[in-house]
């Protein structure tokens, strides 16, 4: 049983990948994409998504972490691919999942679906490029239209030479709304050799035993869910051993969230590290009836310190805290 960090665009950044993981229950992370097009990359891009490449990939807690590649030229990707590794990458992964209109409109991501012909040309030359020793991997949902490439798709990648592949379960059209098909994984993980991780709709404990008896897959890839929970990934390992540890306390995500805003405030403006914290909260409000009792306050405010205070002001009044339990 493995659990990974989901890339997500603009909020999971080394600060928070080094936070979640040194919570404990995460096996691997996977940086946000690095957008290939036509001309090489400087290092200092691969090092500004992928800064644990000056620490052998891995996170301060020794928690690996793949380089993610997104692009439609085979070319280039597998020049990119090849740098990654002369960089230091241990694993490179490849984005076919991302939904977004702006990467599909550019023939990045999801879109690529469309055509597993290209798909495998792009996981073809990534793997010839990068050393033997080096996984290549890749991230792909259902489909774009539809739920029905998975298979075609799934099969491209293996013959490409992908060893995993993640599979988010749903369709480009499908969004980001429930339910997720998991079944649908399952029929891509029984019609090709390579390992397959589920990805999708994963928010507690249960969702994982569900989402594993129904794709058959006991790896997963948790994007939100670890966002909202940074628990969540400490929590699935531990019912793998048949204990229910305690959940998280809202004073222990604080904490994480001030240590995440104390590195960002390194390198962001003030207003931008406020804006990254308002992200992350939004999503606590499914984890903690704190976060949800004190946003209405907190998206208003624009500073970093007065929005810490808010947050460890969060001890609800005796009659919320009954309610939310």
């Amino acid at each position: 049983m493995r659990v990974i960090l989901a890339p997500m665009e603009g909020l999971v950044d080394a600060p928070i990948r080094e936070t979640l993981t040194q919570v404990g229950g995460i096996d691997r992370c996977v940086t946000e994409f690095v957008r290939v097009t036509h001309g090489m990359l400087p290092p200092r891009v691969f090092y500004k998504y992928a800064p644990e490449l000056h620490n052998h990939s891995l996170t301060r807690v020794g928690t690996p972490v793949a380089l993610q590649l997104l692009g439609s030229d085979p070319e280039q990707m597998g020049l990119h691919g090849l740098r990654a590794a002369e960089l230091g990458a241990t694993q490179v992964d490849i984005n076919f999942g991302c939904p977004a209109k702006t990467v599909n409109k550019h023939k990045g991501g999801c879109v690529l679906m469309r055509e597993p012909e290209l798909m495998h040309e792009i996981t073809a030359a990534v793997r010839r490029a990068v050393p033997d020793q080096i996984p290549v991997t890749a991230k792909m949902r259902l489909g774009y239209d539809d739920r029905s490439m998975g298979v075609a798709c799934g099969q491209a990648l293996e013959a490409a030479g992908a060893s995993e592949i993640v599979i988010h379960a749903r369709s480009k059209v499908d969004g980001y709304k429930p339910p997720a098909y998991w079944e649908e994984i399952a029929r891509v993980r029984e019609a090709v050799s390579a390992h397959v991780i589920a990805n999708g709709e994963i928010w507690t404990v249960a969702d994982y035993w569900r989402c594993r008896e129904v794709s058959g897959c006991a790896d997963v890839m948790i994007g939100r869910g670890l966002i909202a929970r940074p628990d969540l990934a400490r929590k699935i390992k531990a019912s793998q051993a048949g204990e229910d540890i305690a959940d998280m306390a809202w004073p222990e995500a604080v904490a994480l969230v001030r240590e995440y805003a104390e590195v960002l405030q390194g390198w962001l403006e003030d207003r931008y590290v406020t804006g990254r914290i308002k992200q992350w909260m939004n999503f606590l409000r499914q984890g903690f009836p704190e976060a949800e009792a004190l946003w209405p306050k907190a998206r208003k405010i624009r500073e970093v310190a007065p929005m810490l205070a808010c947050l460890e002001q969060g001890a609800l009044p005796n009659a919320d805290r009954g309610q939310a339990a």
